[in-house]
């Protein structure tokens, strides 16, 4: 979808959609309990669907309504499907390859987009030292695995992914058997395993936690059946309160200030950068107000490279932004996404191996034709930063928001935004 956006100050109001990971999460551990879990305020992006037909392909009987599922869930996983499409969700296919591996039978995992390319390496290295059969493509997909997982010591890096480590910490419980979980190098993104951690605990497992450097888990635990309400997402309100700083204003409901969601960090970022935020009880709200340039570590939040990079493009001074190589790793290399099509607007950014320097400018130019290199991520920046242009620009790929956020474009107009459907 090819889009045309006048520049316009956004402000007012809007309700965050709920957190994906924590959809994710609650779906998988709803399917993997005995009895029935209602899961609420959902919205069904891509990413959310595979994942709901992931565990319907695995026996689990899931009813779907407008904001919410319906889980019969079971003790035991049955193979319905012998192909598992991931779309292009990275955690789905990294949750999922593991779970499969609870039922009998041969499987194939297949996907879209660039998560062929996504590695899975740390899983070959287990079905290697399990003796586990598997095949796969050129690239990582389609994958075929041929046998059971079974308890026992998993090595596992800890600066790729923590999606594997999520994957495992769902799968060993059920397993006949004690496990542990090693970490070989440092561990990135751990708010991730917090949330995984956290909603383990509230579906009935537990895990003891060794300063995220060992997790022991007991076999033959069951998953208890919970009605569980999915809170407002960091990720997607990042958008919202970067727009806010940056114009007029915004007001963003639905969120849970104690959140254990690792992109709550923006709310750092943003004061570091001279933010003035109102945090309440489910509402964060920013001012406009000038930004200025800082250093920024991404390593534990990399989802929140493409708005920080706009923002950091009209900072005041220059703005660093580290530990960033995971950026490289998503659904584009979005180093070279956002440097690329930001520049085009008049941004100064300059690529490093792993991250950026951004040299602030007082507004972008606007006037081109920019491309979401089909990256739901950099799709909503790059709307974001329109609203600092001095021209409209036309955005190629706008229809990629539906992979997280199917309504932004909804909320971008609520918010003052001027965007209209040039090609569909």
């Amino acid at each position: 979808m090819k889009v045309n956006i006048v520049p316009n100050e956004l402000k007012g109001d809007v309700v965050i959609p709920p957190s994906k990971s924590l959809a994710h999460r609650a779906i998988i551990a709803g399917s993997l309990a005995h009895g029935s879990s209602i899961i609420t305020n959902l919205n069904f992006s891509n990413d959310i669907i595979v994942t709901t037909q992931a565990m319907k392909d695995l026996g689990v009987d899931i009813k779907k309504f407008e904001d919410y599922e319906v889980i019969t869930g079971s003790k035991n996983l049955k193979r319905i499907n012998s192909t598992i499409n991931c779309g292009e969700s990275g955690s789905t296919i990294r949750f999922m390859i593991p779970i499969s591996l609870l039922a009998d039978g041969k499987v194939t995992f297949v996907g879209e987009g660039r998560l062929a390319t996504r590695p899975l390496n740390v899983f070959h290295e287990i079905f290697d030292k399990q003796n586990i059969k598997y095949s796969h493509g050129v690239e990582e997909l389609p994958l075929t695995i041929d046998g059971k997982l079974k308890a026992g010591r998993f090595e596992v890096r800890g600066d790729i992914s923590s999606q594997f480590i999520t994957g495992l910490l769902y799968t060993l419980p059920k397993l006949d058997g004690d496990s542990e979980i090693v970490i070989t190098t440092n561990l990135e993104s751990k708010g991730y395993i917090d949330l995984t951690l956290d909603i383990l605990n509230k579906f009935g497992i537990e895990i003891i936690n060794e300063n995220y450097e060992r997790f022991i888990v007991r076999g033959n635990q069951e998953y208890k059946a919970q009605d569980y309400r999915v809170e407002g997402d960091f990720s997607q309100v990042a958008f919202w309160l970067v727009a806010g700083f940056l114009n007029d204003g915004i007001n963003c409901f639905g969120m849970n200030p104690n959140s254990l969601q690792g992109d709550r960090e923006i709310i750092k970022i943003l004061k570091d950068m001279g933010g003035d935020l109102t945090i309440d009880e489910d509402v964060i709200s920013i001012k406009g107000k000038e930004s200025i340039g800082a250093i920024v570590d991404l390593s534990q939040c990399p989802d929140l490279g493409p708005i920080v990079a706009v923002l950091a493009s009209l900072s005041k001074g220059t703005t660093k932004i580290i530990n960033a190589g995971r950026l490289r790793i998503k659904e584009s290399d979005r180093i070279t996404s956002m440097t690329t099509e930001l520049n085009k607007l008049g941004a100064k950014i300059v690529e490093t191996e792993n991250g950026m320097i951004v040299e602030g400018v007082k507004n972008l130019k606007g006037g081109v034709e920019v491309d979401a290199w089909n990256d739901h991520r950099v799709a909503m920046a790059l709307a974001v930063a329109s609203s600092r242009c001095d021209k409209p620009i036309i955005l190629t790929g706008a229809d990629s928001v539906k992979k997280s956020y199917p309504d932004f474009w909804k909320d971008f107009e609520k918010l003052n935004g001027n965007m209209e459907i040039i090609e569909k």
